[in-house]
């Protein structure tokens, strides 16, 4: 019986391909999961419109689909409304804190605008921090060092 709790059990478990350490559930990319007869309908949101890893991602879903035994998948992208780091769940940000990337601060504005003063380094705590580059190793991170540990950091950009 193809049940669409299973199915999300499943796609909930596929990990993103750009940071291995976060599940497309706990990034906030997986927006739905629906069954209809034997077919299985996924949609995501990227986390960015461009986002290299959608095909990465879609192709992952539908081997993992196929794989646990759902004999059709269909993967639809939807730009609207736009992934948030909002959507990320708690337990993402502390596996990404725990990989090494400082996960994205505040939930968005609600009043006045507020100023990033630095950023807590993932590694030993400190915020005697400095961005070195807007974009890191993948476009939705900026990369960063501490002057305390001398290392650098990832910091996944909050949106």
């Amino acid at each position: 019986m193809v049940t669409a709790a299973h199915a999300r059990e499943v796609v909930a478990a596929v990990v993103d391909p750009e940071v291995p350490v976060l599940t497309i559930d706990d990034l906030g990319v997986l927006r739905d999961v629906r069954v209809d007869g034997d077919t299985v309908t996924v949609t995501i949101t990227p986390t960015y419109s461009g986002c290299p890893a959608v095909e990465a991602i879609r192709d992952d879903i539908v081997l993992a689909l196929t794989s646990a035994g759902f004999h059709r998948a269909v993967v639809n992208t939807t730009l609207t409304p736009a992934w948030t780091t909002d959507w990320m769940s708690d337990e993402g940000r502390r596996k990404l804190t725990a990989y090494g990337i400082a996960p994205p601060t505040g939930r968005g504005p609600t009043g006045p605008i507020r100023l990033k003063l630095s950023v807590a380094c993932p590694r030993c705590g400190s915020l005697d921090t400095r961005e070195l580059s807007r974009f890191g190793s993948t476009s939705c991170k900026s990369l960063w060092e501490c002057r305390a540990c001398l290392e650098p950091f990832d910091h996944f950009k909050a949106l």
